[in-house]
């Protein structure tokens, strides 16, 4: 049906993005991580963009294209969020774009190294489709009520769901697209940012994913790796 075009459509975008991204050589996903190395062993969310064609909500045409997102879908998050940030919250830091490492006892069983490369030394990588599901998180999560993710430099809130809707709607939207998915509701804006590109930030400089529109509105596809850390105290 259409619904099933449409997401071979936006699976052909995600695959178009590994061969267009053209970036060095990088891993991020350690070989015993990735189901098969040969296919999404590091999935290249979003390859660098020109400034020109990008939307209100910092969304560029090239990748509206890649991911098969209508014109509709493509304006849906032209409101007050994203709240964008400068490509200097990306500058180098003392480690990679973080001052800081990650926190070494992550929760859900995330794999330390795997979060270190994808939120401080990489742009345009992701862990693989799916790897959330691989992890503890759905056997440990709160099923009622609210959960805080946090910062896996920094311990600081960066979401907080599900917000709006219920944890079944959130785990279905998040296993529909291979990655945990947040509304703008649940994006703790102090602590967040997005840059003209798409890319989701934290204002400390660590990776997190990308915003990219549905009908709903404003997306962010975020890597469980990277908001995986324990409160600051």
């Amino acid at each position: 049906g259409t619904l099933k075009k449409t997401m071979l459509r936006r699976s052909a975008g995600l695959a178009a993005l590994v061969c267009l991204s053209g970036c060095t050589a990088f891993t991020s996903v350690t070989p015993s991580l990735a189901p098969n190395a040969g296919s999404l062993r590091s999935a290249r969310s979003v390859p660098p963009v020109a400034m020109a064609g990008l939307l209100p909500n910092g969304i560029s045409k090239r990748i509206g294209d890649l991911f098969g997102l209508s014109s509709a879908e493509m304006k849906a998050g032209a409101g007050m969020y994203p709240i964008v940030g400068d490509e200097s919250i990306m500058s180098k830091k003392a480690h990679g774009t973080s001052e800081v490492p990650v926190q070494t006892d992550l929760r859900w069983g995330c794999d330390v190294e795997t979060a270190d490369r994808i939120c401080n030394f990489n742009r345009h990588y992701a862990e693989y489709a799916g790897y959330w599901e691989t992890t503890n998180f759905l056997k440990e999560v709160a099923r009622d009520g609210e959960t805080t993710y946090y910062d896996s430099n920094t311990g600081k809130p960066l979401f907080i769901a599900p917000r709006g809707r219920t944890f079944e709607d959130f785990v279905k939207e998040s296993k529909s697209h291979g990655w945990p998915s947040f509304r703008d509701e649940e994006v703790v804006w102090e602590n967040v940012r997005c840059l003209r590109d798409g890319e989701s930030v934290s204002v400390d400089g660590t990776h997190l994913g990308h915003n990219l529109p549905d009908r709903k509105g404003n997306r962010y596809c975020i890597n469980l790796v990277s908001v995986a850390g324990k409160p600051k105290k």
